[in-house]
């Protein structure tokens, strides 16, 4: 039998959301850090940013901060933590076993449900294995007999015999699901304190990256009883260059190909899925290759890797292979190596800062909603 679904890359997802809020009048910070928050009838926030130590005021604070909801309760907003579990989940990629644009679900030997899915043109993402968690977040890494377990899965359906050997990347990381009473977890749960003389905390753990904008409203939704909100908009609102019909993908591949005509068929589906109606701000005006600069590897261009730091808070390599992009499954060692030099080079000239980090309130309106967290 088959079922329609959606795929997401979640790094692009969270960047234009921060996009999108910073169009808005959203002061985003990445990087910073809060180290204190003091409540009372506003929120208090003490944040180091770039090294620099500064005082915020919110009217409400959302701890949304996922895996680290635990610490930062604690340390932090110096309160009791939410009552959660943490969960480690891993996935491996390798390179492409299958040609057909589909995701195959499988029932494995013990009961488990195993995925194998298209990943970035040229490789299978496979997944996913799921325990308990203790410890930091932070490093959180995939144990090696979860990598040759999810390899011995996929050889019992595809002809490909996959060996931990052939593992080009694994993916794994924490997340928190709240423990209630009962021992029973929930997937999902968003809280609210407020009182008279103490401004509103919000707080939210779990949940998956398909219900991440309803959450969003979801959480907003709580606050609209102590501040004055527009009516709910974002259900029918695209990200930043989402504004096409789904079905029309293939359409705005082929009119990327005839603006831009030195690009490949795969390095045109590339782009338009990572920008969409908005790659014009990414590629300009540019008739030939050689007018995007300085290339590492076959597809990343200086172009893009300006765009990137000045208008999606790149800072380091990794944000550049790994969340704006993927990249970093096909960058050589020696190209990686060149991509860190100029970015190192290019942040040392300030018209590099984002537009978005400044100092100082947006000239849209003041933020009243502060997220903490990576």
């Amino acid at each position: 039998f088959a079922y329609s679904d959606c795929v997401v890359d979640d790094s692009r997802l969270v960047v234009l959301t921060a996009l999108d809020a910073a169009e808005r009048g959203a002061a985003i910070r990445t990087g910073a850090r809060c180290v204190r928050a003091d409540r009372d009838r506003i929120w208090r926030l003490a944040i180091i940013h770039r090294g620099h130590r500064r005082i915020v005021t919110s009217r409400a604070l959302a701890n949304a901060t996922g895996a680290w909801s635990v610490s930062t309760a604690e340390t932090v907003l110096r309160q009791p933590p939410p009552r959660v579990v943490a969960r480690q989940i891993s996935q491996i990629v390798v390179p492409r076993l299958f040609d057909v644009d589909a995701v195959y679900v499988f029932q494995n030997h013990d009961g488990r449900l195993i995925f194998a899915q298209p990943y970035e043109r040229d490789f299978t993402l496979i997944g996913t294995v799921a325990h308990e968690f203790k410890g930091d977040p932070a490093v959180v890494a995939m144990p090696a007999p979860d990598v040759a377990y999810l390899c011995r899965a996929a050889n019992r359906y595809f002809r490909s015999d996959i060996q931990p050997v052939d593992v080009v990347r694994t993916v794994s990381g924490a997340n928190m699901m709240l423990r209630a009473a009962g021992g029973e977890r929930l997937e999902t749960v968003v809280s609210l304190e407020a009182s008279r003389t103490q401004a509103p905390l919000l707080t939210m753990c779990g949940g998956d990256v398909t219900t991440a904008r309803r959450r969003a409203e979801q959480a907003i939704n709580r606050l609209a009883t102590f501040y004055p909100m527009s009516p709910r908009w974002t259900a029918g609102a695209p990200l930043p260059g989402g504004d096409f019909d789904w079905n029309r993908f293939d359409d705005l591949v082929d009119d990327v190909r005839e603006r831009w005509r030195f690009l490949s068929e795969a390095e045109a589906r590339r782009l338009a899925g990572a920008y969409g109606t908005r790659l014009a701000d990414v590629l300009g005006d540019a008739s030939s290759r050689a007018e995007l600069g300085r290339a590492f590897g076959s597809q990343l261009t200086e172009a893009e890797v300006r765009y990137l730091m000045t208008k999606e808070w790149a800072r380091f390599p990794d944000d550049v292979l790994w969340r704006r992009t993927k990249l970093g499954l096909t960058l050589g060692a020696a190209e990686q190596e060149a991509l860190a030099a100029f970015m190192a080079a290019a942040a040392r000239d300030q018209s590099t800062m984002p537009p978005h980090e400044v100092d100082g309130d947006s000239p849209a309106r003041a933020v009243e909603l502060q997220a903490i967290g990576g």
